[in-house]
């Protein structure tokens, strides 16, 4: 009779509502997997999944990551229409997660080692904490804004924001100032729903045993040597910080985007501009007129992804990829077929992946995303910033003032409020990327990093080992965890 092998150890994980949330930790589970020989329950929330999600999570499937669907909530007495798109996820994550324990349960898996979430999803504490199964934080965005976040508790309470406002410039321990204006915009306004959810969130980072963060030295070097030698987070006290990244969508299917990919077949290499805002990211009426007007008078090569204006930037947060209307209704009249020889418009989804990383693919103008802006370094391809909402702005002059990948669009006005970047503008700023010195030192810049995410992600690299390690710890946590 032959010996049965021994099951492989089991970590679950939950994501919050929304592509830019599942991406990173499905690709972590996905590392797990295949690399450190475990197997996974993805969770996954079902109230409003995009047509993006479910492409993403069908095309992604492997025999040891096992999709296990939360029970579909009715939250119709909860959210409203004129709540913001980051309350509503809140709320949802939050209810979706009572199911939680049930759930576990029902799993026909061997004992649960570790659990890991997003940062909204901290409800998941308390559940895991009656389950002794040790809770992961992975906060998907960067080592500045943990930082930050971990900063903000006291803040509150110390700093007399309510009456003052934020400090500016703001001076987190240990990192770079950053202007008031451009910390996440969550924080602009202490009396809204959307900085007590997220308010509450950061200060429960200290509840988790460890906390993955998509960065890795040679990127995020200041904030990541404040998050470990910094008295303030050796005193909060700060869980065990694990620079992980960067962990980035694996590439398409090379069925995704024929059309756009057999175009980029036929240009030059590094001519190309690919225009997007990211999956929820929209633009009003009068800044997409012009931006088209812009991307014409540069005379550069460009891919355009646009969707229906709105005057909310997050507009299309939770349908992401479902637009279908035609672009010409809301494009300058004549703008499709006057740049038919140089440009490629399309409707709402591009494979970004497969774009950011053809030969033909010279620059990206982002929204400043943490997962895109990750893309482009692993690719090599510097960026022009159009932050939209969230933490983008951060991101942008992270990537500008201190990384040296990016050229910021002047969308922040002086009091801190978005303002239309005209034509002229924009023509300029494309120019510079690519015409000028400034873009040839950016490409550098960001090759240099392309080739340093390579080297920390590969075996004896510092993002590998740093997940083994907290790998290796589960596999020997053989006391402990959910009997299934």
């Amino acid at each position: 009779m032959g010996i049965e092998s021994a099951p492989k150890p089991h970590v679950a994980f939950l994501a919050s509502p929304g592509i830019g949330h599942i991406t990173p930790l499905f690709e972590l589970a996905t590392r797990l997997v295949t690399q450190h020989n475990f197997q996974v329950s993805f969770l996954v929330i079902t109230n409003g999944p995009t047509p993006a999600q479910t492409k993403y999570l069908n095309s992604n499937s492997h025999p040891d990551v096992h999709i296990v669907d939360l029970p579909l909530i009715d939250v119709s007495g909860l959210v409203s229409n004129d709540m913001t798109p980051f309350v509503r996820l809140c709320i949802i994550a939050e209810e979706s997660i009572r199911s939680l324990r049930s759930v576990l349960s029902g799993i026909d898996r061997p004992k649960l080692r570790a659990f890991v979430i997003d940062i909204f999803c901290t409800g998941v504490f308390e559940a895991c904490k009656e389950l002794s199964v040790p809770v992961y934080s992975f906060f998907t965005s960067s080592a500045a804004l943990l930082a930050f976040s971990l900063y903000l508790p006291v803040l509150d309470t110390e700093v007399n924001y309510g009456s003052v406002g934020l400090p500016d410039p703001m001076e987190v321990p240990g990192c770079h100032s950053i202007r008031a204006w451009d910390l996440i915009d969550i924080t602009h306004d202490f009396k809204s729903d959307d900085y007590k959810w997220f308010l509450h969130h950061v200060s429960r980072l200290t509840m988790a045993t460890g906390i993955f963060v998509n960065s890795w030295e040679d990127l995020e070097p200041v904030a990541l040597r404040a998050l470990k030698h910094e008295t303030y987070f050796l005193n909060v006290p700060t869980p065990p910080v694990y620079p992980i990244g960067p962990l980035t969508k694996r590439d398409e299917s090379p069925d995704s985007g024929k059309q756009i990919l057999a175009w980029l077949d036929k240009q030059p290499k590094e001519s190309v501009l690919f225009v997007t805002h990211g999956s929820g990211g929209t633009l009003t009426s009068e800044q997409l007129t012009e931006l088209a007007w812009g991307l014409e008078l540069s005379q550069q090569r460009f891919i355009l992804v646009v969707r229906k204006p709105s005057d909310c930037a997050s507009a299309a947060f939770f349908n992401a990829g479902s637009e279908t209307e035609d672009p010409e209704t809301y494009l300058p009249d004549g703008f499709i077929k006057r740049t038919s020889q140089v440009g490629l418009v399309v409707s709402s989804w591009a494979p970004q992946m497969a774009v950011v990383s053809h030969p033909s693919t010279g620059a990206f103008l982002s929204h400043c995303g943490w997962n895109s802006t990750l893309e482009c370094v692993k690719h090599g391809v510097p960026m022009i910033a159009w932050p939209m909402y969230a933490e983008q702005r951060m991101n942008a002059t992270i990537l500008s003032d201190e990384v040296g990948v990016a050229v910021k669009m002047p969308v922040v006005g002086d009091g801190g409020d978005t303002v239309v970047v005209g034509r002229k503008e924009i023509e300029r700023v494309v120019r510079v990327v690519f015409e000028g010195g400034e873009g040839r030192k950016m490409r550098t810049r960001v090759n240099e990093l392309k080739a340093s995410g390579g080297v920390t992600l590969s075996r004896d690299g510092s993002s590998y080992e740093a997940l083994a390690r907290v790998a290796d710890s589960w596999k020997m946590e053989n006391g402990t965890g959910l009997g299934l």
